[in-house]
């Protein structure tokens, strides 16, 4: 009953501090003050529920890594630019070829729910990566996958530190391919989405500075809203 108390209590002061302070610029990647840490930076109270979550993995030999959380708009507009020259320009796909390829995993920037500092992106820092290999493969969360262990702990503990998954590995759920290594702090997340929808969605994706805009049509927007910023897991509408 205490928990549930806390729940709501976090919700009510989610609503009354962040509609004062949050402005849709924020909530678009841009100015956001509510964030703390170094190179990692999250939105403070997600941080304090992390570092309880690392604190309790760590006892079980679980060593929770966070290897993405915040990003701003111009670092999503610079994976999202990139992505879409190489795209284009080394496997000759052509543009709207090169965008469905890019919203397999990457957000339209301005829609990234990692700009709400919210979100985390964590792999078990146990293991020793190179710089360059590319840890967020589904396959590696799986059984015999370097990651498995701490996936086993996230499903069975993530959810009592606030934290969902938020790409689910459900058939039915559209949009963005599952993302095993993505998680939400829920009590702050819910209540951003909420603000997030009240804002003009068109006008940030039509951003003339992000490549292949062009061929965003009406159509592929109301699309790409649906099924990719909405078709999420249930437990975070």
């Amino acid at each position: 009953m205490k928990s549930l108390y806390k729940y709501l209590f976090l919700i009510i002061l989610t609503q009354i501090s962040y509609g004062q302070s949050m402005n849709f610029d924020m909530l678009h990647g841009n100015n956001n003050p509510n964030l703390v840490g170094d190179s990692i930076k999250l939105e403070k109270r997600t941080f304090n529920a992390f570092k309880k979550m690392e604190k309790a993995a760590l006892m079980d030999g679980i060593e929770l890594k966070i290897i993405s959380a915040y990003r701003s708009y111009d670092r999503q507009k610079t994976i999202w630019n990139n992505k879409y020259l190489r795209f284009t320009k080394d496997y000759n796909l052509e543009p709207e070829k090169a965008i469905n390829e890019i919203i397999r995993f990457s957000t339209i920037p301005g829609t990234s729910r990692h700009h709400w500092g919210t979100e985390i992106d964590i792999i078990d820092g146990k293991y020793e990566v190179n710089d360059d290999e590319d840890v967020l493969i589904a396959e590696k969360f799986k059984k015999n996958g370097v990651f498995y262990e701490m996936k086993k702990w996230l499903d069975s503990n993530s959810e009592n530190y606030g934290f969902y998954i938020v790409y689910t590995d459900d058939q039915k759920r559209k949009g963005f391919e599952h993302e095993p290594w993505h998680f939400s702090y829920k009590p702050i997340s819910m209540e951003l989405l909420k603000l997030f929808r009240k804002s003009d969605l068109k006008k940030v994706i039509k951003n003339g500075e992000i490549k292949g805009s062009e061929y965003f049509t009406n159509e592929f927007i109301e699309k790409y809203i649906k099924e990719y910023i909405l078709d999420i897991n249930k437990d975070l509408k």
